[in-house]
């Protein structure tokens, strides 16, 4: 007689079944937002990775919708998953015993039978139409014959790129060529003779120009279906929050500790997830950080770089001038491998796809092998501050005074609210020697550490900053821009007992528009006697390429 091995649902399976069981009887409604990892874990007495599994089984039967940094949430039941359900609920209900308080685990204490693992497996919509692409004239149609593939998800996808280096180049080309239909392209640096020998989109003719700006022409070479945005400038300070969190995903592609720090913090306030990259010689990581989910990049810091930071600004102006303390030799095969890894996990989050965020991916190609560690959180992090709901103004930050928006956010929350700005304002220069004053009245960033000397006897002035603004400052009547607010950005006010956070929505339409090229066609034009080379007219939104040969 021939006897079947006794089968034992797994842990996940079972946690699922409960949840599954909590939704049927009402206990978690149609809409309603499931609690976080960290609160199920507790609830449960199960690790992380048997929720993350339990979260995937209840999204593949459709009775949650997992959006990616936001949050899960429950389905309405109808004739398409009520028998998932009720299936899902039966493993839970069987193994359930009369101690509410027996943990899953101890729900599983019976040894089971050792298996082989089962295959990874991808959500594969169930709804993706048959569509038999024309390779002659679709360029994204090989895509199409991937089974998970959401063609209008990725080309609905807005992504932006911090950095145009070796590895910015690489993944802005990764993007551009599976039709990534919104790049937005960040970064405050020129091209130099070096940057040729790993970076793809530039050219020699390149130098000296600002490498957001000639690898957003080559993207558009690349593709011109994509809509392609620029940005020639510092991220830490000239970017307001609100283009942030108009993206899908961030992938940084910096050689910093500093910038990878106001990216960190910055998405951490939006709730939007965002992939790191490094590269050295022959060594690279990658890394993907969600808010609230596993260590974010300060958690990872040593105390020793937490010092090292903490020096650099302890003079600010002097941090700003030593902002970059040397270049680091990397190769363009590190560069192609870390970046495409980068854009896959991009790609993964745009298609809402389980990433292991809060760990990081070791890339060692002297030795060709690949690890996978885990960061620890840490609670006392100061980047884990997600922003409450944004109110949207119809205001502009080069229009909009100090004043007004003081007198806004004390109509919400009474008359003791202030305004915090992110950025230091430089109020004054001091100098003790010759007991002269200079009024400032400029954003930190706009301060070079030079002027902080004394003009008259060369020695370093005091400065006098703030960064909180209590309503009785004389300049009040200053706009916001003047005083380092950028346009787009999302301002801080609050009393004694909660914030308020006010988004400068009137700058939507100019300052994140993906207009860049747009319209515009490559005029090819054969001239034999004058060198290749891209002209880019940038007094406008609308931009020409004239390539000769």
């Amino acid at each position: 007689m021939k006897i079947d091995p006794v089968q034992h649902p797994t842990l996940a399976q079972v946690v699922a079944g409960r949840l599954a069981s909590s939704i049927l009887d009402g206990e978690l409604k149609s809409g309603e937002k499931l609690p976080s990892e960290r609160a199920l874990i507790k609830q449960l007495g199960v690790s992380r990775a048997t929720i993350r599994e339990a979260l995937k089984v209840l999204s593949e039967n459709r009775l949650i919708e997992v959006k990616q940094g936001v949050g899960s949430f429950v389905r309405s039941l109808d004739r398409s998953n009520h028998a998932q359900a009720t299936e899902l609920a039966l493993v839970h209900r069987r193994l359930e015993t009369p101690t509410k308080e027996t943990s899953l685990a101890q729900e599983l204490a019976e040894p089971q039978i050792t298996q082989s693992p089962p295959p990874l497996r991808v959500n594969v919509s169930t709804e993706k139409p048959l569509r038999i692409p024309n390779l002659r004239q679709d360029r994204l149609g090989t895509f199409d014959l991937i089974s998970w593939w959401e063609r209008d998800k990725v080309q609905a996808a807005k992504v932006m790129v911090v950095g145009a280096g070796a590895l910015g180049n690489e993944v802005a080309k990764n993007l551009a060529l599976m039709g990534v239909g919104h790049i937005f392209i960040l970064d405050f640096d020129h091209i130099e003779a070096a940057n040729l020998s790993r970076s793809v989109l530039f050219r020699e003719r390149d130098n000296g120009r600002p490498k957001a700006q000639i690898a957003a022409a080559r993207l558009h070479e690349l593709n011109p279906d994509v809509k392609i945005q620029y940005f020639h400038g510092d991220v830490r300070n000239e970017v307001g929050l609100g283009v942030f969190r108009r993206m899908d995903a961030v992938i940084g592609c910096l050689d910093n500790r500093e910038a990878r720090l106001a990216v960190n913090r910055f998405c951490y306030r939006l709730n939007k997830p965002w992939v790191d990259g490094a590269i050295q010689e022959l060594l690279g990581l990658v890394r993907v950080f969600v808010p609230e989910d596993g260590a974010c990049f300060e958690c990872t810091l040593t105390e020793q770089a937490r010092r090292e930071i903490s020096m650099r600004y302890s003079c600010p102006l002097l941090g700003r001038a030593n902002i970059l303390l040397g270049k680091v030799p990397t190769t363009p095969t590190s560069a192609s491998i870390v970046a495409g890894m980068q854009a896959q996990e991009a790609l993964k989050l745009i298609h809402g796809f389980h990433v292991e965020a809060g760990s990081v991916i070791h890339v060692n190609g002297m030795t060709n092998r690949i690890h996978t560690t885990n960061y620890v959180r840490r609670e006392d992090c100061e980047s884990h501050w997600i922003y409450g709901e944004i109110i949207e103004l119809d205001k502009r930050a080069e229009d909009t005074t100090l004043l007004e928006l003081l007198q806004i956010a004390r109509g919400d929350l009474g008359p003791d609210t202030v305004i915090e700005l992110d950025q230091e304002l430089v109020l004054s220069l001091q100098c003790q020697n010759c007991q002269v004053v200079e009024e400032v009245m400029r954003p930190i960033s706009d301060v070079s550490f030079d002027a902080a000397h004394c003009p008259n006897c060369g020695l370093i002035r005091q400065v006098e900053m703030t960064h909180v603004v209590v309503g009785d400052e004389p300049f009040l009547h200053h706009t916001l821009s003047t005083l380092g607010v950028p346009p787009l950005h999302i301002l801080r006010a609050h009393n004694t007992e909660q914030y308020r956070f006010y988004e400068l929505t009137g700058d939507l339409e100019n300052t994140l528009h993906f207009r860049h090229f747009e319209g515009s066609a490559i005029k090819v034009v054969r001239e034999p006697s004058a060198r290749q080379e891209t002209e880019i007219d940038d007094s406008t939104a609308q931009e020409r390429i004239r390539l000769h040969d």
